[in-house]
């Protein structure tokens, strides 16, 4: 039977916690100092403890210094007050979640149906990090390189805690896959993951779509609707292209994040949240905010534990390893199965891949329809240079030219080139480099996501987004 051990100098407060747990079906134990606590810690050792800061005689944090009293507890943190410096001394010292006081029965019932061994979730990740040295694969992430066992590490870390999670990293580079993993190494895993695309939903209507709506909020709301928050209560809800989201719901996130409750569209009474939050984007989180399309306290907010994925380019060691997998799964998918020849290795290995994981993928899956035989050689395959050229120094007074590789350079595709002078800012940059890339490709937008890397929808959105920006300086639309 799992037990729980209860730390706190409040005896009445301890005392009631310690009824409600027991209603639950577990065992209970109560310390309200840290001598009790040491005490109750050496007589049985307890599944979980939920932990109060100040006690009598001490810091509860004077548990951790003897790191064999909780080897085998998972421990929550009780405050009086949610704070970013609570999240980050809670993954410090080791915890697996903090609760706000006073602790309401949803809270509390969320965090015992969450308690899972440490060891259990030690075993997990053992087996996985014995699968990179093997297969190279963690979970549904594929690469041996440096800085991708650097994000294992970091996933590792997080995923037992109940932190949020910032991802940052290129279109394409695996984002969501990665908040996946950290969903099924948590303890919420047997709880709804939902991944939410911020820049796929019509402003109009992504308040309602996260946050819920009542009957009769507004023109065509003839039910109540569950939002995102909702959905995905005791889970992972994913927020993809935060910085899509509109300002004023980044507010109303933030407020989330600082409370813990939120309100449906039309209600008078808010409601308690118990889902942990994963953010991305793939912009610079300090030139989004600068740019003014993220808040800087949300920013802030939810970069307590960040993690950069690296662009493809960046470890093109990996690269035989990913297209080696794509190309067995679609080799399973189409019952044929196809090899890669040796030329078609080192061509794939010397691309720069702007697109990242995302656009090698779609280029296995063209070539493999493309073959006629069973073996791809490098005809079907992009071709160009594995970094970007290196320009020769100018006067700092001078503009400095930027050259960007070619647009799709697929065989029998002329390549185009984009020149971009310094100084430009990030934003202006992404607009030339899209429309100079729509151009390319004769407006085909299907080509030119493709070859972007990026999603169909967030193209549409950033052309209606220049459209709207010319309109208003009084410019003919792009």
């Amino acid at each position: 039977m799992t037990h729980v051990l209860i730390v706190d100098d409040d005896v009445d407060s301890s005392a009631m916690l310690g009824e409600l747990i027991a209603m639950q079906g577990f065992t209970v134990a109560t310390a309200n100092t840290l001598r009790d606590a040491r005490k109750q810690l050496a007589l049985q050792a307890p599944d979980l403890v939920l932990l109060d800061l100040r006690l009598p005689d001490g810091s509860g944090m004077d548990l951790f210094a003897d790191p064999d009293l909780l080897t085998n507890s998972e421990v929550v943190l009780v405050t009086g007050h949610a704070s970013l410096e609570t999240s980050i001394l809670a993954l410090r010292l080791g915890a697996v979640d903090y609760i706000v006081k006073p602790i309401t029965p949803k809270q509390l019932q969320g965090v015992l149906s969450r308690v899972t061994k440490p060891a259990v979730l030690k075993a997990e990740v053992a087996g996985l990090t014995a699968s990179v040295a093997s297969s190279g694969n963690f979970g549904q992430l594929w690469g041996r390189s440096p800085s991708m066992l650097r994000v294992y590490e970091q996933i590792t870390r997080v995923a037992g805690t109940g932190v949020t999670v910032f991802i940052t990293g290129e279109s394409g580079t695996g984002k969501e896959v990665v908040a996946q993993t950290i969903h099924e190494l948590s303890r919420r895993r047997k709880m709804p993951f939902l991944g939410v695309n911020c820049g796929a939903i019509s402003p109009n209507l992504i308040e309602s779509e996260i946050f819920g709506h009542e009957k009769g909020s507004f023109t065509g709301a003839d039910r109540q609707h569950q939002g995102f928050f909702e959905r995905a209560a005791g889970g992972t809800l994913f927020l993809d292209e935060i910085t899509e989201m509109p300002l004023d719901l980044q507010v109303k996130l933030l407020r989330v994040l600082e409370t813990g409750r939120f309100m449906r569209v039309g209600a008078t009474q808010s409601q308690e949240t118990d889902v942990r939050i994963i953010a991305a984007t793939n912009r610079l989180p300090m030139q989004a905010v600068a740019d003014g399309r993220l808040r800087a306290d949300l920013m802030y907010r939810l970069n307590v534990f960040p993690i950069e994925l690296p662009p493809l380019r960046e470890r093109l060691s990996d690269v035989s390893l990913l297209a080696e997998r794509f190309l067995r799964l679609i080799g399973e998918q189409e019952g044929k199965v196809k090899h890669f020849s040796p030329e078609a290795l080192e061509r794939l290995a010397a691309y720069h891949w702007p697109g990242n994981v995302r656009e090698l993928r779609n280029a296995v899956q063209r070539a493999y329809v493309m073959a006629p035989g069973g073996t791809i050689d490098a005809q079907w395959l992009p071709s160009g240079g594995p970094s970007l050229p290196v320009q020769p120094p100018v006067p700092a007074m001078e503009p400095a030219p930027a050259v960007v590789p070619p647009v799709g350079g697929s065989a029998g595709e002329a390549a185009a080139t984009v020149v971009l002078p310094l100084g430009i800012s990030l934003a202006e940059a992404e607009q030339t480099l899209i429309l100079a890339t729509l151009q390319h490709y004769g407006r085909q937008k299907e080509r030119t996501a493709a070859a972007l890397g990026i999603s169909l929808k967030t193209l549409y959105n950033r052309l209606k987004q220049y459209a709207a920006d010319d309109k208003a300086d009084g410019k003919p639309g792009p």
